[in-house]
């Protein structure tokens, strides 16, 4: 490696200038590295020669005696201009330097003439360009105007803005702007100032919003926001983003103009300018985008490098700037072309050269240049040439073994053999760029290789290296071979019964195949040894019905891919067609006209069917309801007997039931309206095991004293156990006994009959 002192590079670089009309103008070029260095100087790409009115100086800056931007020729002296340092071992180019003449137009805006209430707010513009920038002042009365005036305020575009105005600034006004090329005043106007403050309130209002900038770092740049309104409105600023303004740099001018200092390329961004009433949420609001360009500049500077010759050189280059910089290569100041050997990549930032030799040894520069400005940067490649180094391998083969492999042979060097260490297979396919190549080791008593992994019916390059411990020999002869086509892969296949005689075989297309020209179907019955087919299918078919078959029997598919080198593995499937059939005879095809005839014929009766199963639905609930109702009258009737004390079978002869309620005394006077029924009637609904169940629970009779009625205990029974048979009074049986059923087990209880 080199130590910086003796690379060639620039100290001090051109830069961009604006030169006055007949005036000098210097250029500098300065440069460091091993002597003898010549200088020479470019403008717009042309070699300069020394001439009475431009000639380049003993430290090698350029100078222009009389600067002129149009000359009688019709040349001009304006252009770019960049400055070219060479030495023995390359050549370098400065950036180019932007020179261009101080101008300075008319003004295209003049001030204009108002009439502004006492209170209100007064603005004057005028606009003029030039090169440089040239500097606005204003004057009132052919007098400077008083800065020291806070109500005064002064923006550099040229805006003179006047708040709260009183009758002593009523005058006549007109700018004046200066720059190196000239001076030049506008027209004048006039300001009159009229009336008494106005107390009338007034919609806050801009009238005038900051308008979209364009600058470069490091400058200033200046927002404008003038507002009007009774009361005066607030003025404030914000982002459109909402990110923070910021305090560092940031100043108000006047009444709410924004003034940013030192700008940055964080400051680009969209600017709100807001004018709220006092004390309300009333607002009026303006907006404009400041963009913040960065000229181009090194995050990593290209590094000088020595490397032996056949090995890669590689160059980085990273820059960066707002917009974002293109960056260019040049070759000893030519722009370098790429080739199979010399690559660019990642958007040029890297520079790799494959291979290299002695005519590579040259100065790479990198050039970063966006609207901005330009840099640039440069870096020396020395290739290493030792003496005594082996010569190429000799006789360098290469034969094909399969669709994966191929085995490479050669024979030792011719010369300086003694100090190999090794050997290095340089391994490409042939389609692919030189950086794509890749590397195997062999042992310096291994004269063949066999190189595995490689993709079937492809070619590829193959050369070899012969290694000392001092560097690499030259690379011997390429050799390009082709392994051997494969034949395709197994292709899935899925077989789906149509119906009984019919079966559709289909399958997926795949990368995984290979290349294949197309598919081979066989069928059989499984019995038979004879397929049919092949049924012939290109390859972008990927289903095949199978017909007339017989579904007694089950059958075997077969298919298979294939190409020029031959046919695939096969893939293969069984199928039965024998559940179909069963199905088929399970689930006969249906008549649908029939069915449909039948299902048109069938729609009135299931209409009238409807209508005759609600009618019989309403009459049940009217049946069931009314017939409920019944019997809890019945019952009901029947409880209160039971409730009544009874008398000794003995007396109810004499004494008769009535149905609608116990024996009561006052109802013996209306016998005729009322039902009676029989004391036999009633033995024969409650057998004698009622009248055992009324001693066991302690039923009195009616002849027990009075006193012991409250202490009668009452046997309710059960609605759903029996019922009431409403009858005339037929004569009392002789035998009312004999009608009773038997009477039921012990171990179960009473049983009950209606």
């Amino acid at each position: 490696d080199f130590g910086r002192s003796s690379e060639l590079a620039f100290v001090v670089e051109p830069s961009d200038d604006i030169a006055v009309q007949e005036q000098p103008l210097i250029l500098y070029c300065q440069v460091e590295g091993i002597q003898p260095i010549t200088i020479t100087w470019r403008k717009n790409g042309v070699m300069i020669v020394d001439s009475e009115n431009a000639f380049m100086l003993a430290n090698g800056s350029l100078y222009v005696s009389r600067f002129q931007r149009v000359r009688g020729d019709g040349s001009s002296d304006e252009g770019e201009y960049d400055c070219m340092a060479q030495n023995h071992y390359g050549l370098v180019v400065s950036r180019k330097a932007k020179i261009q003449a101080a101008t300075m137009s008319d003004f295209h805006i003049h001030p204009q003439s108002a009439v502004v209430e006492e209170g209100g707010v007064a603005r004057f513009q005028c606009q003029i360009h030039g090169l440089p920038e040239p500097v606005i002042l204003w004057q009132k009365n052919r007098m400077p105007v008083n800065t020291d005036n806070e109500r005064y305020t002064l923006l550099p575009k040229g805006v003179l803005q006047i708040t709260g105005l009183r009758a002593e600034d009523s005058g006549i006004f007109h700018c004046v702007a200066t720059n190196i090329a000239s001076v030049k005043f506008s027209r004048e106007a006039r300001l009159t100032v009229s009336g008494s403050h106005s107390t009338v309130y007034k919609d806050p209002m801009i009238l005038v919003g900051p308008e979209n900038l364009t600058l470069t770092v490091h400058q200033t740049a200046v927002l404008e926001c003038i507002a009007t309104g009774n009361p005066r409105p607030i003025v404030s600023w914000s982002r459109l983003d909402g990110r923070p303004i910021g305090v560092e740099g940031i100043q108000v001018l006047g009444t709410g103009n924004l003034m940013i200092s030192d700008l940055t390329v964080q400051h680009s961004g969209i600017y709100v300018c807001a004018a709220n009433k006092p004390g309300t949420r009333v607002r009026r609001t303006a907006q404009g985008r400041l963009v913040v360009q960065a000229p181009a500049e090194f995050v990593q500077h290209p590094q000088s490098i020595s490397r032996p010759a056949g090995t890669t050189a590689i160059f980085t280059c990273v820059a960066q700037g707002e917009p974002p910089p293109q960056i260019t290569w040049l070759r000893n100041g030519q722009i370098l072309e790429t080739s199979d050997h010399i690559k660019l990549k990642n958007n040029n930032s890297t520079l790799s050269i494959y291979g290299i030799n002695q005519a590579d040894e040259a100065i790479y520069q990198c050039i970063a240049e966006n609207s901005a400005g330009s840099t640039q940067a440069s870096a020396r490649l020395t290739v290493l040439w030792a003496d005594g180094l082996p010569s190429p391998p000799q006789s360098v083969k290469a034969e094909t073994v399969s669709a994966t492999t191929i085995q490479v042979s050669w024979k030792e060097p011719l010369q300086n053999t003694k100090e190999i260490i090794g050997y290095v297979l340089h391994i490409r396919k042939a389609a692919d760029p030189e950086e794509m190549e890749y590397q195997e080791a062999v042992s310096k008593s291994t004269f063949q290789q066999l190189v595995t992994d490689l993709e079937p019916s492809t070619s590829y390059s193959f050369y070899i290296k012969a290694y000392t411990s001092r560097g690499a020999s030259k690379p011997s002869e390429v050799t390009v071979v082709s392994t051997l086509g494969e034949v395709p892969a197994m292709p899935s296949l899925f077989i789906k019964v149509i119906n009984s005689t019919t079966v559709q075989a289909t399958w997926e297309p795949s990368i995984k195949l290979g290349q294949h020209e197309g598919f081979k179907l066989y069928y059989r019955k499984v019995h038979l040894s004879q397929y049919t087919g092949p049924v012939l299918l290109p390859s972008n078919v990927t289903a095949y019905n199978i017909t007339h078959l017989d579904a007694s029997v089950v059958y075997e598919v077969k298919l298979l891919a294939f190409n020029q080198h031959g046919d695939g593995n096969s893939t293969v499937r069984f199928v039965s067609l024998r559940e179909t059939v069963e199905r088929t005879v399970l689930n006969p095809p249906c008549d649908c006209v029939k069915d449909e005839q039948n299902n048109k014929t069938s729609t009135t009766g299931i209409i009238i069917g409807i209508h005759i199963g609600v009618t019989c639905i309403i009459f049940c609930v009217l049946f069931l309801m009314f017939g409920y109702r019944g019997r809890l009258l019945m019952c009901k009737n029947v409880q209160e007997q039971l409730s009544t004390p009874q008398i000794p079978r003995s007396q109810r002869g004499a004494t008769g039931l009535v149905l609608n309620g116990a024996a009561r005394r006052d109802r013996d006077d209306r016998d005729m309206n009322g039902k009676q029924l029989d004391m036999n009637e009633l033995e024969r609904l409650f057998p004698a095991s009622l009248a055992q169940e009324q001693q066991d629970k302690g039923i009195t009779s009616a002849h027990s004293p009075p006193a012991a009625h409250d202490d009668t205990q009452i046997t309710t029974l059960p609605l759903d156990e029996f019922s009431i048979i409403e009858e005339q009074p037929d004569p009392l049986p002789k035998s009312p006994r004999s009608s009773s059923p038997a009477a039921p087990a012990p171990d179960h209880g009473p049983t009950y009959e209606g």
